[in-house]
């Protein structure tokens, strides 16, 4: 056994509410009274749920967010070595899904120092629950890419994919995203976009992909959004006929897309080659 093991330095991953303070569970409280060290993704967020909850901090806290977790995780395994308990809160949900704490827990791990959690909400879990889609095997892709070529190239990859799928996506990015995947997925495809859960405005909004695309261009979805999607449907989609393939392309041109793009676009939706789109666009 290594020093490191002797030592009582740990981690403890802390699952903070999404938005009602109402869920914080009574480890989290009394972890965030005790512990030596509390790293936060926002401090003043953090100055903001102890004050909610009636904790009076008594270590110190440092920010540890994805511009400086590099940085500041030595410093954290420095503490650790002295003995030191050293929390991860962010401002919602699990630390490590998609948030800060993944660095410090390999760091911590491969030192020999023990992690741990006090687990609590995610916002994975809870819009999973709560779309009304199938439940039981998801896939979780966090954020997609920011850039639009990179999002659809990815979303090619995962158009597919049978099991539900778990996406966030920042407010100003969800109409390009969910346009981007009632072309690549197909319109008729479910989802579900749940945005401020556990919050005042919370809103569950469940249709299909291409209903969905059509409200985001007209009314901004706000807040925190995490997007549920249904699996592809099992087996091959009938091959629609010639004159719908073109008129799917001359849509897509009329919606705004270049040519090329909606050439892929619809290739992709219906599963045919891009060339025999492509062939009979300029026949």
């Amino acid at each position: 056994m290594s020093s490191a093991e002797n030592a009582s330095g740990r981690v403890v991953l802390l699952g903070a509410p999404l938005g009602n303070v109402g869920d914080a569970s009574t480890r989290l409280r009394e972890v965030l009274a005790t512990a030596d060290v509390i790293a936060a993704e926002d401090t003043r967020r953090l100055a903001r749920l102890t004050r909610d909850l009636g904790v009076t901090v008594s270590g110190r806290v440092v920010s540890y967010f994805e511009g400086n977790d590099e940085r500041r995780t030595p410093e954290l395994v420095e503490a650790l070595a002295g003995g030191a308990v050293v929390a991860v809160v962010t401002d919602g949900g699990m630390p490590s899904v998609s948030d800060p704490g993944f660095r410090l827990v390999r760091a911590a791990l491969d030192a020999g120092y023990p992690v741990t959690a006090a687990p609590g909400p995610s916002a994975v879990t809870t819009a999973l629950a709560l779309s009304g889609l199938p439940s039981d095997r998801f896939v979780f892709e966090g954020f997609l890419p920011r850039t639009g070529s990179h999002r659809r190239s990815r979303l090619r990859e995962l158009a597919g994919e049978p099991r539900t799928l778990v996406l966030f996506e920042a407010p100003h990015r969800i109409a390009g995203t969910l346009a981007d995947l009632a072309a690549i997925f197909g319109a008729d495809r479910p989802a579900a976009v749940c945005r401020e859960l556990t919050k005042t405005y919370e809103e569950i909004r469940r249709d299909t992909l291409g209903a969905l695309a059509e409200h985001a261009a007209r009314d901004e979805f706000r807040g925190e959004i995490t997007l549920v999607v249904g699996g592809a449907p099992a087996g091959p989609a009938e091959r629609p006929a010639d004159e719908d393939l073109r008129a799917a392309v001359a849509a897509h041109e009329a919606a705004g897309q270049s040519r090329r793009d909606a050439i892929q676009a619809v290739a992709d939706e219906y599963g045919v080659k891009k060339r025999e789109v492509y062939a009979l666009v300029h026949q």
